[in-house]
């Protein structure tokens, strides 16, 4: 028996490969499929199924390509209805893999269709569980992205994920491994360890959520409170892992063209592609391509993409390092953006060699923050972190203006001021920078190190009472602000 978690930092998500006997079955594969076929090629395996836990809202897997490439049998659990041919597995089900058995739980909370794959090792002793968004490391899945208007509502979800943790998933023994779909930094979670994968036994010490002596009620209050609202594109990379979707070697394809300047810059004036800039924040504001948006590939990439670029079909051109064009191309398509027309051949430098016009933005150092904060200069500063870790300290006099929410609230700003922007260390600043100036903000200024500088200078800032205790009326009128 072989079994290995393949992680992937950038969206915080754990696939698996399981094999068996020469057969093998991939949980929760990602859109690209060349890693999983070279793997299997490797190990001169046959990939019989492909498990789906879920419809993932946070990426598009990459099950109905990766069928389609290997034969490989998709199967989800009950009430998962889908646009391409599948194994609707029974709650209870057993399916053979090698000398190995999974047993299917069906355990509806964060979505209808979640379910749990329960790995039996070849002397049919239950081993692991690979549980998706039902059951992470110190959390559960969300209850509130699968709730329908009249119909459900995330306190009837929370209702059910309690059911199913205490029914079908908590009498398992305590030895049995929990093998999660997402570790820390995901937002299909609220309190999630950096860990990836620990025992059942430990995480019913641990976990919050599986405290034996909590009542059903008291479930549903602490999970669904403190809930941000889930980004934009989850309900759009839902639909797509529910309808299918490109292969991704024609996203590559159409997407991992070299452009010269000429050819980069049709593409903006004609076929109205957005100029996205993915080197790291202090080389971008050195110089750039006039109303560019920047989100470096090296920081939370397919998130914020997600985030802030609201149209999956938005035609994009992109500027990023030297040799990693494919890799942006790829990671766009993770989350549904597939519409890559070209990159920049020879970057900036290529761009400005043509003599075309390039723009920056100032970003000064912590020192010269805190002086101008001393004259008087820096009136207006906008600490764009999340509503949470403002509301727990933040500079004295700063606005909390998230970046999460930038679409919503560009009315708030006036042109002709100037505006000093931090977050926690540089990477949110500087989307949101380039953003206000794509806008016609041209009075922007990038304070270099964000709060974690802040907090070694000798700027005043403001703490929360109970910082890791926020009560909820307080975070729910600070999310009616920006929202």
């Amino acid at each position: 028996m072989k079994v290995e978690q393949i992680y992937t930092g950038c969206l915080a998500e754990a696939a698996y490969y399981i094999e068996s006997e020469g057969e093998a079955v991939i949980i929760d594969p990602l859109r690209e499929t060349k890693p999983y076929l070279e793997k299997l090629e490797k190990e001169g395996a046959k990939l019989k199924y492909i498990f789906e836990t879920h419809f993932h809202a946070d990426f598009v897997s990459g099950h109905v390509d990766l069928a389609k490439k290997t034969g490989a049998t998709i199967v989800y659990g009950p009430n998962a209805e889908t646009s391409f041919a599948k194994h609707q597995a029974k709650d209870g089900e057993e399916l053979k893999v090698g000398k190995l058995t999974f047993k299917v739980l069906h355990t509806p909370g964060h979505t209808m269709e979640s379910t749990t794959y329960l790995l039996k090792d070849e002397q049919g002793k239950d081993y692991a569980i690979f549980t998706g968004d039902t059951l992470f490391i110190g959390d559960v899945g969300r209850p509130d992205l699968a709730q329908k208007a009249g119909s459900i509502t995330q306190e009837d979800l929370a209702g059910m994920l309690y059911d199913n943790l205490r029914g079908k998933i908590m009498p398992l023994a305590g030895e049995v491994i929990v093998y999660p779909g997402h570790g820390a930094g995901s937002a299909c979670g609220k309190n999630m360890s950096s860990e990836t994968w620990d025992t059942l036994a430990h995480q019913k010490e641990t976990n919050y959520a599986l405290r034996a002596d909590m009542t059903r009620d008291e479930f549903i209050l602490e999970v669904t409170a403190g809930l941000m609202p889930p980004p934009q594109y989850f309900a759009k990379n839902a639909k797509l892992n529910k309808t299918g979707y490109d292969s991704i070697d024609d996203v590559l394809d159409r997407g991992a063209v070299p452009l010269s300047p000429d050819a980069f810059e049709s593409m903006v004036e004609h076929e109205g592609a957005l100029v996205l800039d993915t080197r790291e924040e202090q080389v971008f504001k050195d110089g750039f391509i006039p109303n560019s948006i920047f989100i470096g590939i090296d920081g939370n990439f397919a998130p914020w993409v997600g985030a802030l670029i609201v149209d999956l079909k938005q035609p994009i051109v992109l500027v990023t390092d030297e040799g990693r064009a494919e890799e942006v191309v790829t990671r766009l398509a993770r989350v549904g953006y597939d519409n890559t027309l070209g990159y920049l051949e020879g970057g900036i430098e290529a761009w400005e060699a043509a003599g075309k016009e390039v723009d920056s933005i100032v970003s000064i150092s912590i020192d010269e923050f805190e002086q101008a904060v001393k004259n008087g200069e820096a009136r207006n500063v906008l600490d764009v972190r999340k509503p949470t870790e403002f509301l727990s300290q933040h500079m004295a006099g700063a606005h909390n203006y998230p970046l999460d929410y930038i679409n919503n609230n560009m009315d708030k700003l006036d042109r002709h001021q100037t505006y000093h922007l931090h977050c926690l260390g540089g990477y949110r600043s500087m989307i949101t920078a380039s953003i206000l100036k794509a806008r016609g903000f041209e009075n922007v200024i990038d304070v270099a190190g964000g709060w974690r500088a802040i907090e070694e200078s000798n700027i005043p800032v403001t703490d929360y009472a109970c910082p890791t205790s926020i009560p909820q009326e307080v975070l729910d009128a600070a999310l009616a602000d920006v929202l």
